[in-house]
């Protein structure tokens, strides 16, 4: 342990992972570990507002949230990142093994809460949970993956298939090996280059660019945005008609924990900000990689081009919302934001649709994003029950038959459990297909009861906290059971049939709602 506190040149000094460091003074734990030390196992999901967990680490052995830990009240103690924990490997090959990590981006701050508790039983992990947001694998994989950490030795993971799969669920190529869940997935702004200037967006809207990143937040003069007491709102107004059923959503936020981030070296390619999952579909249209690739020629140096957590918000596109009608025989009208592409999902599910494009004052819209349109229209039909179930289970189930052939069947308890079956070509890995399909359920019960953003009368996003959003928490995710059914045709993604199958479950459960979500 360093004595001295303190220099004499305004430094910070403490211990991390056991060795001694010296820091400048006045900024965040988490900068001087990613800025200074180049530790990249902590990660910035929020930016920072200590609402996501991502940069979790150790301080005197006591899991402390680093992002809004000033420096200055670690001198003298002892940190400790992923990099510096014992068994972090068993940790590593638990959570690959369980399908407790997808993208890898919360794991880190995950794993270093965890490992702190003493008696991980099923209610610890989850409580402890409370402090994390994991947008990808529906929780129940990550606590499993926990209570299997005890007993699980580090071993080399058979991979055969495990990679295959989670690029199809996740709709890029990713990569899911144990290296993953120790923060190492190749994210953009973790493989900048020493040294590149720092691009951020100020208060108009406009990039300004600093030597660091410290530099560049005081550049923008931009102080990060609140969760807002305005309330949600269905904003097309439905079609008329004599409907058998209506449904009105409302603006959603993908949520995903990485803001967008890209770099790029002069005259080079940018870093994709997709470094290791498809964020749902809400970096399809980045524009981080383009910008980082013009400062960086404008500078002739390399350029870090960072989203915050309220840049996402405001400028990612968003699922289209909707207002529709349907009759007895299928039959009916969907209005959309108006979004390329969008008719087309739309129309590959529900021909008797009619579908109206309306112009909406909002973010921006992409029919990338998961299973959108389609997924809407889907659950609309199984409403009237057009879809023909199987025979073989309880008509209470919901089937949806997704574009691309993958089928999948839900149903929920009276005591609110999930049961989801799904049918999408040979399996692959079922560990990581259950994790994906998990993730794809805990996506769609918070989608139809509590998930929404406030958007004011000119299309400003309102809520700009990723507390704000109706993620559902893990104490707050009933039981999922999801059945992977045998079939060895080709594979094809499954998640996105489930995502739309548990919600017009969840719809079903809650008595068809004209408005979601339900709870608002």
């Amino acid at each position: 342990m360093v004595e001295s506190s303190r220099t004499e040149d305004s430094t910070v000094e403490f211990t991390v992972n056991g060795a001694a460091v010296a820091v400048p003074v006045g900024e965040s734990l988490l900068d001087a570990l990613r800025e200074h030390l180049g530790i990249t196992s902590a990660k910035d999901g929020c930016s920072p507002q200590g609402q996501c967990g991502c940069c979790t680490v150790w301080v005197d052995g006591q899991p402390r949230v680093a992002c809004v830990t000033p420096v200055g009240r670690v001198a003298g103690r002892s940190v400790t990142t992923l990099e510096g924990l014992d068994g972090a490997d068993r940790w590593a090959e638990a959570f690959c093994a369980g399908g407790g990590s997808q993208c890898g981006f919360c794991t880190p701050g995950i794993i270093m809460r965890v490992a702190a508790l003493t008696a991980p039983t099923d209610a610890a992990v989850r409580q402890a949970l409370l402090a994390h947001l994991c947008r990808c694998t529906g929780w129940h994989p990550v606590v499993n993956s926990v209570l299997s950490a005890p007993e699980r030795a580090p071993a080399s993971l058979e991979q055969t298939g495990r990679g295959v799969r989670a690029s199809l669920e996740g709709g890029v190529a990713q990569d899911v090996g144990a290296h993953v869940a120790l923060g190492r997935g190749g994210f953009a702004d973790d493989t900048a280059p020493p040294g590149a200037l720092v691009a951020l967006l100020d208060a108009e809207g406009e990039w300004v660019v600093g030597e660091s990143l410290a530099q560049a937040r005081r550049l923008s003069g931009k102080i990060q945005g609140r969760r807002t007491t305005a309330p949600l709102r269905s904003p097309i107004e439905l079609p008329a008609g004599a409907w058998m059923r209506t449904l009105q959503t409302t603006w959603v936020e993908p949520a995903y924990l990485e803001p967008d981030a890209a770099w790029c070296e002069p005259g080079g390619a940018p870093a994709s900000s997709l470094g290791n999952g498809g964020a749902f579909g809400g970096k399809t249209s980045t524009e981080v990689g383009d910008v980082a690739r013009r400062l960086a020629d404008e500078h002739g140096r390399a350029v870090r081009v960072l989203f915050t957590r309220e840049d996402v918000v405001r400028r990612g596109p968003k699922r289209p919302p909707i207002a529709a009608g349907v009759r007895a025989d299928g039959t009916g009208v969907i209005r959309v934001a108006r979004t390329p592409g969008i008719a087309r999902a739309i129309a590959s599910i529900a021909p008797g649709l009619v579908v109206e494009e309306v112009d909406v004052a909002g973010p921006p819209t992409t029919s990338a994003a998961r299973a959108a349109g389609w997924a809407e229209a889907a659950v609309l039909l199984a409403s009237i029950a057009v879809s023909p179930l199987d025979p073989e289970i309880d008509p209470e189930n919901d089937m949806v038959t997704a574009p691309n052939g993958a089928t999948a069947w839900a149903s929920i308890d009276s005591d609110g459990s999930l049961h989801v079956r799904v049918r999408c070509g040979e399996p692959l890995d079922e560990a990581v297909l259950r994790s994906y399909c998990t993730g794809a359920a805990h996506m769609a019960l918070g989608w139809v009861r509590s998930e929404g953003l406030a958007i004011g009368a000119d299309g400003t996003p309102l809520d700009l906290t990723i507390r704000s959003f109706g993620v559902l928490r893990a104490i707050d995710t009933p039981p999922i059971d999801i059945v992977i059914e045998p079939d060895d045709g080709e594979p094809v993604n499954g998640s996105d049939a489930v995502f739309a199958a548990v919600a017009a479950a969840a719809w079903r459960r809650a008595g068809y709602p004209p408005e979601w979500p339900a709870a608002r």
